[in-house]
């Protein structure tokens, strides 16, 4: 499989990026098994929480043990289209299960460490799971799920390292399993297969099931050649959960280039100082990180740090503040390109080496995508007015993009119509084509008659040196029907006072117009957040809802 983009600008890369799907396409053979062939290529490498030891493999190693794995799973019935609900964290053997499910066309449903039973209950029962497989320090949270629940159509618990009661032990079984699979051996699978199922992340509702598949992976061509401008020669390092869709845009798109990936085993609390130190002592040449890594990097003493080995950094999951980009550009030389993108689909906007960056904007459309700015009826806005980002899909779906709302036909109805994708976020397009973020549709704040984009506030506060972290909500108002407060987390060395509520009002008055500053201000230890990173302003809302309603 070749691929011969001509990525030297825009108009060139409109002209030559095409991504061709075939009517047959498994990742685990087509993919992983093609790389193998050159038994030294690598594929991933891991390192411990401590940053201690690392292990590499190489995509042969990749084939022969996801080859066991497969070979253990269809030892126990596990066939195509069974569903697979696999809790791991950032460790090895999620990748080689991974793989061996993609191998056998099982639909896998990845989930965080991090969640509780009540969550994994849901799951388990809503996506009608096979199989779980987990670990040691995790099956419990499952047994209390499968008592509650019932999850009826469970057969399997699977344990990779070790055996407990109720739980077979899957890791023994991939030691002792044959690494030789034939492709005709398993069922194929088509490019129109299951594949994969992400649950979204509910803040106000039950969380959705995104259902993508076998084609997904070629979708993030957008992602890995496009944005994160990979080679096969290179080592990306994409900081995410494995339960999370940011994973994935670390790992498909990145490895049917043949580039490899870096996996730091990170447990508790984000460790700045030791990215920073791993980032630069390991080989890393591109980096990619959602935002709020990037406000946690920059309070560390960055110019400690030598990058001159790393030619290309990445955000995405929501928009980056322009002070954060400017102290990163200050400190590293490097720019931060931000791409946009949702568990629903690939790389959808960003912006690309071949393309001159515009602060505060997250670029342009991906090349092969006809992506605008419509209103709620699915009408094209013009340039300058806020509204819905959309995708057009035609009378199908791109490749890349999810496929449907697992039973959830209210939803679809809703945001496929008239052969577009309303992604429900809003921003602008200015005359050059350029898209700028303004919010989630239920985020937009409407003040005295204002409607204030939360994430053009947030940018002033951040600038402020008293603020780590901030987000901005709406609050319930008799008088101006809602009024812009901002929840605040402060850097170290600052304390809370009435005095810096009234400095950080008045500077962000005298950096945007006077109706945007935020007329309450809460300190915080911390924002509350989703399994992947992103703040959760609909908590933030409710709660000043409930405040003001008892007040």
């Amino acid at each position: 499989m070749t691929h011969s983009f001509d990525l030297t600008s825009y108009a060139a890369a409109q002209k030559t990026f095409r991504i061709d799907v075939p009517e047959f396409f498994n990742f685990g053979f087509d993919i992983v098994d093609r790389h193998a062939w050159d038994v030294s290529k690598r594929a991933l490498v891991w390192v411990d929480a401590a940053g201690r030891e690392t292990r590499q493999f190489t995509f042969h190693d990749l084939s022969l043990r996801s080859n066991q794995a497969a070979n253990a799973l269809l030892s126990r019935g596990v066939r195509k289209g069974d569903r697979i609900f696999i809790m791991l964290g950032r460790v090895p053997e999620w990748y080689v299960l991974l793989v061996a499910c993609h191998k056998i066309g099982a639909v896998i449903m990845p989930a965080p460490v991090i969640l509780l039973a009540s969550d994994i209950e849901y799951r388990l029962a809503k996506g009608r799971a096979t199989a779980v497989i987990t670990n040691t320090s995790n099956h419990a949270k499952v047994d209390e799920a499968v008592r509650n629940a019932g999850a009826s159509s469970l057969r399997l618990r699977l344990l990779v390292d070790g055996a407990a009661d109720g739980w077979d032990d899957l890791g023994a079984a991939i030691d002792r399993a044959s690494p030789e699979l034939l492709r005709s051996s398993v069922e194929p699978t088509r490019s129109t297969d299951p594949f994969l199922i992400y649950f979204t992340s509910g803040t106000t509702k039950y969380p959705k099931m995104v259902s993508h598949v076998c084609s997904y992976p070629l979708g993030h061509l957008r992602t890995a050649a496009l944005w994160h401008a990979l080679t096969d020669r290179d080592l990306i390092w994409v900081v995410s959960d494995t339960g999370w869709a940011k994973s994935a845009w670390g790992l498909y798109g990145q490895w049917v280039i043949g580039a490899g990936i870096l996996v730091h085993n990170a447990e508790g609390r984000f460790n700045a100082k030791l990215t920073l130190e791993l980032l630069t002592t390991r080989g890393v040449t591109v980096f990619c990180g959602p935002p709020t890594v990037y406000r946690m990097l920059i309070l560390e003493e960055l110019k400690r740090f030598d990058y001159r080995g790393i030619r290309h950094f990445t955000s995405a999951g929501e928009p980056l503040n322009p002070e954060v980009i400017k102290v990163w550009q200050d400190a590293t030389g490097k720019v931060i390109h931000e791409g946009y993108g949702q568990t629903e689909t690939t790389l959808l906007i960003g912006n690309y080496p071949f393309l001159e960056v515009k602060p505060g904007s997250m670029g342009k459309p991906v090349p092969d995508l006809t992506i605008d700015i419509l209103d709620e009826d699915f009408h094209p806005l013009p340039e300058g007015e806020v509204g819905y980002i959309c995708l057009r899909t035609g009378a199908g779906r791109p490749v890349g993009i999810f496929e449907e709302y697992l039973e959830n036909p209210e939803e679809n109805r809703a945001v496929f119509q008239q052969g577009w994708y309303n992604t429900g976020d809003k921003a602008m397009k200015d005359k050059d084509g350029y898209f700028t973020f303004v919010g989630r549709g239920d985020d937009i704040i409407k003040a005295s008659g204002y409607r204030i984009g939360p994430f053009e506030v947030e940018s002033v506060i951040q600038e402020h040196p008293a603020v780590a972290e901030n987000a901005v909500v709406a609050s319930p108002d008799p008088l101006r029907g809602e009024i812009v407060k901002a929840f605040v987390v402060l850097a170290p060395g600052y304390e809370p006072s009435e005095r810096l509520v009234d400095e950080i009002q008045e500077f962000v008055k005298a950096r945007t117009a006077p109706y945007k500053y935020p007329r309450e201000i809460e300190f915080m230890t911390e924002l509350p957040k989703t399994i992947s990173g992103k703040v959760k302003r609909a908590v933030l809302r409710k709660r000043e809802v409930e405040k003001k309603r008892g007040a």
